[in-house]
This record gives structure tokens, C-alpha cells and sequence, in this order.
């Protein structure tokens, strides 16, 4: 298989080795660091082989697709809603599925703490969607780290970038106290079968979720869900759904400076032209508008 530089949507840095350098000796950063972080949507005939290792951890979330690893001489399988962490200064290799490529968020990270983050991550561990789990939250902290490196390598980026970084691998080292960390999770009723779905939806707002899908997850038929939907919503479950990932991309348009090509990834869309038109559609501007209006919001600019 030949690996393949770029993807549709990819974001990543990659910090250079006198900023690594600068983490590596600083007495706050020095307990967890970044050397790089990215993103892949859909990437397919990606590749890496590693014979000699290196000196990083690195955490490899998978969101959507499938994929295979080896570490050392053992190999694993690794699908949607798992992640793993390959040790550092170990020979490795991973690879995306030839049928199904996987989205994934991934981060090499190092540090006299990696160790206890990584501590048995090895073997594909689950991340499973449900009433606690919390997942776009943890995607939130992701994005935040990336905005934070994006915005420059001054030693408080660093440091507070080293901070969100200690709260997003702890989200899944510790992922039961994770998940019910929170009051609102847990009150909220199994019995409500509609706030259940549109829970999920936003937990898996990255894939190209169906109405099978979300009458599956529910334990309700297809017919059964989308009655529920209009009588309590007022839409069909995609209108829902669309409406979702329109209010999360608005978010992210406000708060990231992701490119229209690579935000639509985020809220499962492969096409940014459909994204586009979804987009405007449901706010009665482009994305590009949106954006802009957020700018001048924030400058204290007046329309007209």
C-alpha cells in the first residue's frame, strides 16, 4: 500500500523541533507536551510504517471507517468509536481500510505523564455512543487545542494547550468518570426516546447517519421514530438532523478558522458545495457570510 500525502478536509500541525524543544524544557509543559495534532475525514490510502518507532506517543481516535495496525509483531483491527495509543519508541505501522477509510483525530504526544495516559490504550479500546457518553464534547476540547497551536507557539499557547490536552486524554483514560461527571447526563430520562436520538445524532453528527440507524439505536421502526419526530418536533428526523449540523457548523464557523472544505467533514458532509447550499438554506446566507457577520459582531462593526 503507498502512502499518500493529503486528504479532502485534512487539517494537522506539526511543531517544529525547537518549539518541541521549548515544551520539552519548560517546567509546566514538560509533564504533557504536543509535537503534532491533525485530522483526516475519509482518508483514503493512508499509511504510515515506522520500523524504528519514535519517540512520541501517538493517540489515533477513530470516528467513522475502519483500519489495521501492528505494533511490533502484533496486529489489531480498529473501527468507528474506538481509539488506541501506539507506544512510544516501538516499530509500528497503521494503515486506513481499502473499503472503508477512517476519519480520524490524531495526536503525537510526549512528556513525563504520556505514560500514564497511554497505559493500556495499546489494544483498540471503545468509545461507544450513548446517553453519558459525551463525545462531541471531547471533539470541542480537540478543537480547541487546535485552535489554540493554530493561533501561535508563544509559550501561553503552549502551556494552555498543554492544559486542554491533559482534559481530552483523561476523557478517555478515565472515561467512566468522564461520562458522569456530569448531573445533566445522567437526569436526563431513557424514556425520552426523541432527546435519545437527537443525543446521538449530535455524539455522531461526523457520519452519515440514517433513519435505520437512529429507529435501531432507539429499539423503535422507522415509521414509529419519524411520527415521534414531527408530533414533538415538527420535522422529519433528517430536516432534524440537517438543522444540527447546520447549528454546529455555525459554531464552529464562529469559533475555528477551519476552511469551508474542511468544516463540512466535521458535520458529515463530504461535499462542500452541498454544505454550502444546506448552510444557506437554513440561515439564508453562505457560510463565507456567516462568518464574516461573526467578525464584524465581534470588532463591535454596525451593518448598514
Amino acid at each position: 500500500m503507498k502512502q499518500k500525502e493529503g486528504f479532502s478536509g485534512e487539517r494537522a500541525i506539526v511543531l517544529s523541533r525547537m518549539v518541541v524543544e521549548r515544551e520539552r524544557k519548560d517546567a509546566l509543559l514538560s509533564s504533557l507536551y504536543i509535537t503534532d495534532i491533525g485530522y483526516y475525514p475519509h482518508a483514503v490510502n493512508h499509511y504510515r510504517s515506522r520500523p524504528e518507532g519514535i519517540q512520541q506517543y501517538v493517540l489515533i481516535y477513530c470516528v467513522d471507517g475502519k483500519g489495521t495496525y501492528r505494533v511490533g509483531n502484533k496486529e489489531y483491527a480498529v473501527c468507528s468509536n474506538q481509539f488506541f495509543v501506539l507506544p512510544a519508541g516501538q516499530p509500528h505501522s497503521y494503515a486506513a481500510s481499502d473499503t472503508e477509510p477512517w476519519t480520524i483525530y490524531w495526536v503525537h504526544f510526549s512528556g513525563t505523564l504520556a505514560s500514564t495516559y497511554a497505559k493500556g490504550a495499546v489494544t483498540p479500546q471503545n468509545v461507544l455512543p450513548g446517553m453519558t457518553s459525551r463525545i462531541s464534547e471531547r471533539n470541542n476540547i480537540f478543537e480547541e487545542i487546535f485552535t489554540t497551536l493554530s493561533r501561535g507557539y508563544d509559550m501561553e499557547h503552549l502551556r494552555y494547550a498543554s492544559s486542554l490536552l491533559h482534559h481530552y486524554l483523561a476523557s478517555m483514560r478515565y472515561l467512566n468518570q468522564y461520562r458522569h461527571a456530569t448531573d445533566a447526563d445522567r437526569t436526563m430520562a431513557d424514556s425520552d426516546v426523541v432527546d435519545a436520538a437527537i443525543r446521538y445524532m449530535r455524539e455522531n453528527i461526523e457520519k452519515k447517519l440514517t433513519v435505520s440507524q437512529l429507529a435501531s439505536y432507539t429499539g423503535y421502526s422507522s415509521s414509529h421514530l419519524s411520527a415521534l419526530f414531527k408530533q414533538q418536533k415538527g420535522c422529519g428526523v433528517i430536516a432534524c438532523l440537517n438543522i444540527i449540523k447546520v447549528q454546529i457548523a455555525s459554531a464552529l464557523l464562529r469559533s475555528t478558522d477551519m476552511k469551508v472544505n474542511q468544516l463540512c467533514h466535521k458535520v458529515g458532509v463530504d461535499d462542500s458545495y452541498y454544505f454550502s447550499r444546506l448552510f444557506k438554506k437554513h440561515t439564508g446566507m453562505s457560510p463565507q457570510a456567516y462568518r464574516e457577520l461573526g467578525r464584524r459582531e465581534q470588532s463591535g462593526e454596525q451593518e448598514g
